[in-house]
């Protein structure tokens, strides 16, 4: 299993990027799964729902299964939030895991960086930072740029940088 991340702040387009990566590398026949890392509270099931209702009955582990997929939603209460590499133990058989967040997590990611948003660049502090991905030419950077509007070059250098395909 390869593990390439998305990286950068707020608004500047991992999700969009990871979902047009995720529908690019499944076309070409890769299995592809995904990692994202939220900073804020989240729910993926809702009040009135019986898995809802159960955590909140006090079970610490839900599993929602049906003939089509299956969900497993566990309490952290006051333990410490999982490590990405606990994460990644979870999955099964896929060839490439695109991680969305975990900017200062030492694998291998790009940067994403939007025009007209001013914000630290990673890119020379990380020695993980394998390019950046940009929406106009950036100069001077220690790492290779990507146009942003080159989607297949994108994920051409991704697994040329996993060593896939």
């Amino acid at each position: 299993m390869h593990v390439f991340g998305i990286a950068g702040y707020k608004n500047a387009g991992k999700t969009t990027l990871v979902v047009e990566l995720v529908q690019e590398l499944t076309a070409r026949g890769l299995r592809v799964a995904t990692v994202k890392h939220a900073h804020h509270e989240f729910d993926i099931d809702h009040p009135g729902k019986d898995s809802y209702l159960h955590r909140e009955a006090g079970a610490t582990e839900v599993i929602v299964a049906s003939a089509r997929r299956w969900a497993h939603i566990k309490e952290l209460a006051d333990t410490p939030e999982p490590s990405l590499d606990e994460l990644l133990r979870h999955f099964g058989d896929v060839d490439l895991v695109l991680v969305e967040g975990y900017k200062h997590g030492d694998h291998p990611k790009l940067e994403i960086r939007r025009s007209g948003v001013d914000t630290p660049l990673l890119a020379g502090t990380s020695g993980s930072i394998r390019a950046v991905v940009c929406d106009v030419p950036l100069d001077g950077l220690p790492v290779p740029v990507l146009d942003r509007a080159d989607l297949p070059a994108i994920a051409d250098f991704i697994l040329a940088e996993c060593g896939v395909g």
